[in-house]
């Protein structure tokens, strides 16, 4: 039974497979005495508007290659290339007609006959804009290229070529350094098997970080970028976190990244940081090391680019409770109080803000800084219901552990009736906390009676 979609792969061999298909549906058509064959007749209308689909980017395709420039032109098949790509030799062929090259066995370029140093595949944009440039400016339509599952693993020229880059890391020459660098940091972001390689190899990762922690004095801030991003790659790999955390120099190194580098190094750092803390052994870890400092301070800094990946850490990283005691020491509050103040990253940021008010020492410093009008003003102004509810939530702790704040809560409510309002419409959670508070300023206060 044909499919209804448009078929993939080799438009030649699909037509081939239509027209075989529409054959046997009219056949069974034509035989169908009772005439109760709508079911046939449905399916031959779609096989035939398949086929003519097909049959038109067939035909668009073909006209195309009878007259494109050469080097648009696969060397294997004589096809325009869909997904050009560029290997070891530094030759371009279409992906297809190169993996099914490398598929059968071989490991030589069909071109020069070379011998490949390693098999993974680069895409060549620069070539693939100038094909679609072409072809639009001749109305010839160029079919999407094709999908490809990801190969099984390295070949044994590929795990020699990582080798080979990481002992390049090593080098006394900072060219060669920077390059090895930046391939493994391509690689890592697009060949899963790379990044599963590091796992597999004794002190990968410390040959990566070899040239961070060689001469901090004198690093390089690109060449910082690459590594740092490469460690990120890494740690995406659930496989890899624990590994990565408890390799003695990462944490170091990331917290370095952190105070010095370009913003996206920075920015990655913290990225790292964040991905790695997903274990709650790593948490600790991380916590231990004083990571909440720099990362606050990057907060506190407002880089756009770097502001929600430090929150994000920091989120993560109090989730544990050794750790929130660890962000209020280190100044958390007052930058959480005044970025929300000014409206910045708000959503993120409450709820690091509501999380850290389960620590005594964060309340304390919430009533020292003014977090009572803050909240009333942002619950006032937002339209986000989670907003609302955490920041009553943080207004319900401040209330149970200082009554110094309920004459000012009930100004506010005097007021604008605030808590009156997200208790008829909050939230479950908001109704709840905002009836706590609303009973609990509003008990008569305490008098001691004499006879």
């Amino acid at each position: 039974m044909a499919k209804s979609g448009v078929y993939e792969g080799d438009p030649t061999a699909n037509i081939t497979t239509l027209k075989k298909e529409l054959q046997r549906l009219v056949k069974s058509i034509i035989d169908d005495e009772h005439n109760n064959g709508f079911e046939f007749i449905d399916q031959a209308t779609q096989t035939l508007i398949n086929l003519k689909r097909l049959k038109s980017s067939s035909l668009d395709l073909h006209v195309g290659v009878d007259t494109c420039p050469q080097e648009f032109k696969c060397p294997v098949s004589n096809e325009v290339m869909r997904d050009p790509v560029i290997i070891s030799t530094g030759k371009t062929y279409d992906r297809s007609s190169i993996q099914k090259w490398l598929k059968a066995g071989n490991r030589t370029c069909p071109k020069t006959q070379q011998v490949l140093s390693h098999t993974i595949l680069t895409p060549n944009h620069l070539v693939r804009d100038m094909i679609t440039q072409w072809c639009k400016n001749r109305g010839v339509r160029l079919p999407s290229p094709l999908q490809y599952a990801n190969e099984d693993g390295l070949t044994e020229a590929d795990q020699d070529h990582f080798l080979s880059l990481l002992k390049k890391l090593s080098s006394s020459v900072l060219t060669e350094q920077k390059e090895a660098a930046k391939t493994l940091r391509s690689f890592t972001k697009r060949i899963p098997s790379f990044r599963a390689f590091f796992s597999e190899c004794s002190d990968a990762i410390t040959q990566l970080l070899g040239p961070l922690s060689q001469n901090k004095k004198e690093i390089h801030l690109d060449l910082q970028e690459d590594l740092i991003t490469t460690l990120l790659n890494l740690s995406i790999l659930d496989n890899n976190k624990k590994l990565v955390a408890e390799t003695p120099i990462v944490i170091t190194i990331l917290l370095d990244a952190l105070r010095s580098g370009t913003i996206e190094t920075r920015s990655n750092a913290a990225a790292t940081l964040f991905t790695l803390s997903a274990l709650d052994s790593n948490k600790s870890l991380i916590g231990k090391a004083g990571a909440l400092k720099p990362l606050i301070d990057l907060l506190d800094e407002g880089h756009a680019l770097a502001m929600k990946d430090a929150a994000s850490a920091i989120f993560n990283l109090c989730i544990i409770h050794e750790n929130k005691g660890r962000a209020v020491q280190d100044g958390a509050i007052n930058v959480l109080l005044n970025k929300i103040e000014d409206r910045v990253q708000v959503d993120e940021l409450l709820s690091i803000l509501a999380m850290l008010s389960s620590n005594q020492k964060a309340i304390e410093d919430m009533c020292d800084l003014g977090a009572v009008s803050c909240l009333f003003s942002l619950m006032r102004e937002t339209t986000c219901a989670r907003n609302k509810e955490n920041c009553v939530a943080i207004l319900y702790t401040i209330c149970f552990n200082d009554r110094t704040k309920w004459k000012e809560m009930r100004e506010e409510e005097s007021t604008y009736g605030t808590l009156s309002q997200l208790a008829q419409d909050g939230t479950l959670r908001a109704k709840r906390k905002a009836e706590g508070v609303l009973d609990r300023i509003n008990r008569p206060m305490n008098r001691t009676h004499t006879a």
